[in-house]
């Protein structure tokens, strides 16, 4: 992938004012559902209709997607609204059936992205198409497993590519279906700055009354656009009816949306920015030092605990920690998510130090 400007191609010739908008139901249901949906977002600012024809569930008995027949409802959607269409593919005997139907856009699924050998299949299949292919972000937070995807794709030949970010899953309590992790959608747009980004705020939410939310997030943080799920009536949809919203929500939401300008070059702007990231750089440094010296303390631990025989977790005392320190970081105006993420990481990193002492 050394000729990463190749890959934007595609989004660029689409020459759009906004950000790229994917829109459409979770799941096509029926023919009239999905023809419905679509002429409800025809005139819009929506660029691709989305429909799952293939659903991936995560226990048998749930409705797992009305297969190679609503493929047909896709080319209707395309023949009477004029949009260009998009679905979900999981190995090649689907890519063969989506580009038979001339479906324009393919994405490939979190529960696809995790297995190098699903990749690679579903690579072979679209070797040399001039489709566009966009891969979402693996069920847990790897970012060397979805660069390693898009890289089997690149490596087939498959020049349009881009990414999703539908966020991540976790075992801790969250207000979100799946964690975004933003910092790892940052890192990957550093990684691949000229590789369009999407994000998926269903999917990171859950609920339809957070998407907007998300949504002005991602694009605060210069995302490429949205793919947001779209149904006619949401409260009855057959697969994920709670992250759903009407056609009328979405074309409501496209337009209280803001979009951020990349930079602004008047002098005031530039001189309070370089004053405040110059404050961001004493502070980062005075942190590390305070990290150096918590660690030095956390070692005198371990030296005291091995002379002793003593064990190195105690869970009495890291509860008391970070129960005092998500009081103290709200009184500071950080969230207790965050709080909780950073000393989590902190503690994690003083048990190392400890154990390499004791065990040493």
């Amino acid at each position: 992938m050394e000729n990463k400007k190749e890959m934007r191609t595609w989004l660029d010739d689409l020459n759009l004012s906004h950000p790229l908008v994917i829109a459409g139901p979770c799941s096509a249901e029926t023919e009239e559902q999905v023809l419905k949906i679509a002429h409800e977002l025809k005139d819009t600012d929506v660029n691709y209709y989305r429909a799952g024809i293939w659903k991936p569930r995560t226990r048998p008995g749930m409705f797992e997607g009305v297969g190679a027949l609503g493929l047909k409802w896709l080319q209707k959607v395309k023949e009477e609204t004029g949009m260009k269409t998009c679905t979900e593919v999981a190995n090649s005997a689907h890519v063969k059936l989506a580009l038979e139907h001339d479906v324009d856009l393919l994405w490939i699924g979190a529960r696809s992205t995790v297995s190098p050998f699903i990749m690679q299949e579903i690579a072979d299949a679209l070797q040399g198409t001039d489709k566009t292919v966009l891969v979402k972000n693996p069920v847990n937070p790897d970012l060397a497993l979805w660069l390693g995807g898009i890289e089997r794709l690149y490596t087939a030949g498959v020049k349009n590519l881009g990414a999703i970010h539908r966020g991540f899953s976790t075992y801790e309590k969250s207000k979100y279906r799946n964690i975004p992790e933003w910092q790892l959608a940052i890192e990957f747009q550093n990684k691949f700055p000229d590789l369009p980004l999407i994000n998926d705020p269903s999917h990171i939410t859950g609920k339809r009354d957070m998407i907007f939310e998300v949504s002005q997030e991602a694009l605060d943080l210069n995302f490429d656009g949205l793919m947001i799920e779209t149904h006619h009536d949401p409260e009855n949809a057959w697969s994920d009816a709670a992250q759903q919203v009407t056609p009328k929500a979405l074309i409501q939401m496209m337009i209280d949306l803001k979009i951020r300008k990349t930079t602004d070059k008047e002098a005031d702007y530039m001189n309070a920015l370089s004053n405040l990231r110059a404050q961001i750089d004493i502070v980062d440094n005075q942190i590390i030092e305070l990290l150096g010296k918590r660690m030095k303390a956390a070692d005198g631990i371990g030296e005291l605990k091995k002379s002793k025989n003593v064990a190195v977790l105690q869970s009495k005392r890291w509860n008391e920690i970070l129960g005092k320190m998500v009081l103290e970081g709200d009184s500071k105006g950080l969230s207790e998510e965050f709080v909780l993420k950073m000393f989590k990481a902190i503690h994690q990193e003083s048990i190392n130090h400890q154990e390499k002492i004791i065990n040493g």
